[in-house]
């Protein structure tokens, strides 16, 4: 349950429109819901502005399914991250609303698409860094952000970034994707006075160590306004994104 329908809810009960055993019956299932094998977490939009996310490895087709029948109950946008093609066949069979992205391992449980607030800028180095890009981007719109992509633009041709400049700092934040060297958001945050969300990911050659070469030369950037999430997590980087985003469409 989200702010508007708690307050929803609220607004019929002093109306008369409910009684309190009707109340509390659909307030029965907060904070948490206990499936025995998780419990699901219905007071997170309330808290943190957004649903419980499912993180689908290590958990069975059946537990993902079932967490999300729960969770879809009580809200719209609910995300399903690394999810790969057995997980969403099991939530197609198991009838619920949902559109799966399999480039970002992502399904979308009752998806809502609404007009996006401000504006977060998302740029990846390169193609292979799409899939973690496209997590980001898909997080935040899901979020309720409008979101720009701007994608192949690597350290190895900066024309293609300067092509974007205008892009760039108009948005309100900015997610830097990169793996190789991790670059990029060095590069973008001394171009621009925006807070950038650098993602390290696992693209590279050997000696990149799997991301960690890009996560400690994100860490080392020399530019202000660079903070750093953890290797190939662009759902936390649109997480981040998000809050800054809201936070200054809020204040416009």
């Amino acid at each position: 349950m989200d702010r508007e329908a708690l307050r929803a809810l609220l607004e019929d009960l002093r109306a008369g429109r409910i009684d309190v055993d009707a109340a509390v019956r659909k307030l029965r299932g907060l904070p948490y819901e206990d499936l025995g094998f998780a419990k699901v977490d219905h007071h997170r939009a309330l808290r943190g502005g957004a649903p419980e996310a499912v993180f689908c490895p290590g958990k069975t087709p059946a537990q993902v399914v079932a967490i999300l029948d729960r969770l879809a109950a009580h809200h719209t946008n609910v995300l399903a991250t690394r999810a790969d093609q057995t997980v969403a066949t099991a939530i197609a069979e198991a009838g619920l609303p949902h559109v799966y992205h399999p480039e970002a391992r992502l399904v979308i449980v009752r998806p809502v698409q609404a007009a996006g607030l401000g504006l977060i800028a998302v740029a990846a180095a390169g193609t292979a860094d799409l899939p973690v890009a496209e997590e980001a981007s898909l997080v935040a719109e899901a979020l309720g952000n409008r979101v720009e992509r701007v994608y192949d633009c690597g350290v190895a041709g900066l024309h293609r970034l300067l092509h974007h400049y205008d892009l760039l700092v108009e948005a309100n934040v900015i997610v830097a994707v990169a793996g190789m060297e991790g670059a990029l958001p060095s590069v973008i945050g001394g171009l621009v006075d925006r807070p950038v969300i650098a993602v390290p990911t696992s693209v590279g050659y050997g000696a990149s160590f799997g991301g960690i070469a890009a996560l400690l030369a994100m860490l080392n950037s020399c530019a202000p306004g660079v903070s750093v999430v953890n290797i190939d997590n662009g759902y936390g980087a649109a997480h981040q994104a998000s809050q800054i985003n809201l936070l200054v469409a809020k204040i416009r």
